[in-house]
């Protein structure tokens, strides 16, 4: 089922950099990518919460995102990844849709990449 409204359930607008799809997932390349290589793994069906997916779902999304990072390996090549769910509005959604970020990271990136994802809480990645 999709949801007319939302902007990821319109995958065939053409408004997508698709990478590349299958029956239940396509990726997209984010429109605001936080790295060269940010790309999103988004369900077809409308699916707002990571917590709704059933045990099958999740399985095959995280198979579909390895696919994926073969694809940001090979063209980017880059040295970490960051992979991430902003499950809910004040965990920073802002399309209510599931998707999982998956930000590929490099080596002097940032001055201090230690605490990773605990850096999105400022004062919280250090440890």
């Amino acid at each position: 089922m999709t949801n007319k409204n939302c902007l990821f359930c319109d995958f065939l607008s053409g408004k997508h950099r698709i990478i590349l799809e299958n029956t239940a997932f396509y990726a997209r390349w984010d429109n605001f990518p936080v790295n060269k290589g940010h790309a999103e793994v988004v369900p077809k069906k409308h699916i707002e919460s990571f917590f709704e997916m059933t045990k099958k779902e999740s399985s095959q999304m995280f198979e579909f995102t390895r696919e994926i990072k073969k694809i940001i390996d090979k063209k980017f090549k880059p040295d970490a990844y960051n992979i991430g769910i902003n499950d809910g509005e004040y965990a920073g959604r802002t399309i209510h849709h599931l998707h999982v970020h998956i930000i590929p990271r490099y080596k002097g990136d940032v001055k201090n990449p230690k605490g990773g994802v605990r850096n999105i809480i400022p004062g919280k990645g250090k440890y």
